[in-house]
């Protein structure tokens, strides 16, 4: 079926061998390098189960900082032409016109249903909730693909919790990431787990920790605790991991161009919004009024610009730190690089 699929972008040949490792499969986790194209893989992916008539629906979880740019780019780029689909993008509004948006996954037609989703949503009851009936309508002809899937690493967080709890709603899983390890081995057992429970043999995250880490007891200002002392058996847990997932690593893909780019969207804090908007609504006054200079109008501008970054410049010339997400979203990149992080791979 690979060879003679009618592919809307020509895949490289690191994703065609991606494809005919997992495309069939239930569960299955594409290990794969920032920049190789994993978000084409899951895309042809979905077209393909769809094709076959073995799903109906995707739900697509992503970071928000990415998670417009499979509405924006990667369905509308990699989805083939013949596949009729619709998609959503979620946003926790109360609008008509979004319930009315999010209304037509539910219209019973057979044309391909996706969802796409913010992680973030999870933590939400609004947005599990949704999520769990959205699943539920397509139950056993539905894939649950979660990309950059080091963001449910962390068993007790509540979006974990949330995702584990829904995901055996989709009869297909898929788990996306670069770097699968950005602090521990330990960082894997959530998002196996979400595949499968007993991919790595232990549905307790407890008892897989204490097979592959030795645990030691330290008391921090009279209470004991335990730390990570060193990991063990790690060839044994790569071999685990070699049954379900696919690695690839940019140096490795010799038909790859020399940069690949990725747009991250990036959220202005509530502080930002209100001092944007009001310095917004005055240039546009003064503008409208013809009481402004060329030379004005690129201050204006430059003040907007130095707002998103984290900066606010008063009239008096007293400059303001605000607080702003660039930071924690260049750190989010940041984890899923491997190795070390050269000058020129982040702008």
């Amino acid at each position: 079926m690979i060879k003679h699929y009618k592919f809307k972008t020509k895949p490289y040949d690191h994703q065609l061998k991606a494809l005919e490792k997992s495309w069939a499969q239930k569960t299955y986790a594409l290990f794969m390098e920032m920049g190789t194209g994993k978000s084409k893989v899951l895309v042809d992916n979905i077209a393909m189960l769809y094709d076959r008539g073995a799903i109906k629906a995707a739900l697509i979880v992503a970071p928000k900082g990415v998670y417009k740019n499979w509405f924006d780019i990667e369905m509308p780029v990699h989805l083939p032409e013949h596949v009729e689909h619709t998609k959503v993008l979620w946003e926790p509004t109360n609008s008509k016109k979004k319930k009315l948006e999010l209304d037509t996954l539910f219209d019973g037609g057979t044309d391909l249903k996706v969802l796409i989703m913010n992680v973030e949503a999870f933590s939400t009851k609004k947005g599990l909730d949704f999520a769990h009936s959205f699943l539920n309508i397509f139950l056993g002809k539905a894939l649950l693909g979660i990309d950059e899937s080091t963001t449910i690493k962390n068993p007790t967080a509540k979006r974990t919790k949330s995702i584990l709890k829904i995901g055996n709603l989709a009869s297909y899983r898929r788990i996306l990431t670069g770097s699968p390890v950005t602090k521990s081995p330990l960082d894997l057992f959530s998002q196996c787990k979400f595949l499968d429970p007993y991919h790595l043999g232990y549905d307790s995250y407890y008892a897989y920790r204490s097979r592959y880490a030795h645990m030691l007891d330290r008391n921090f200002g009279g209470r004991r605790v335990q730390i990570v002392g060193s990991y063990r058996r790690l060839d044994e847990l790569a071999k685990k991991l070699e049954s379900f997932s696919y690695r690839v690593l940019k140096e490795d893909c010799l038909d790859l161009p020399d940069k690949v780019f990725v747009t991250r969207n990036v959220e202005l804090t509530d502080e930002q919004k209100k001092l944007y908007a009001t310095m917004k609504s005055a240039a546009i006054a003064m503008i409208e009024g013809k009481v402004m200079s060329s030379a004005n109008v690129l201050t204006q501008l430059m003040r907007l610009h130095q707002i998103t970054c984290g900066t606010f410049k008063a009239d008096d010339g007293t400059i303001k730190q605000l607080s702003s997400n660039r930071l924690n979203e260049l750190m989010s990149v940041v984890e899923e690089t491997e190795g070390k992080v050269k000058s020129g791979q982040i702008t």
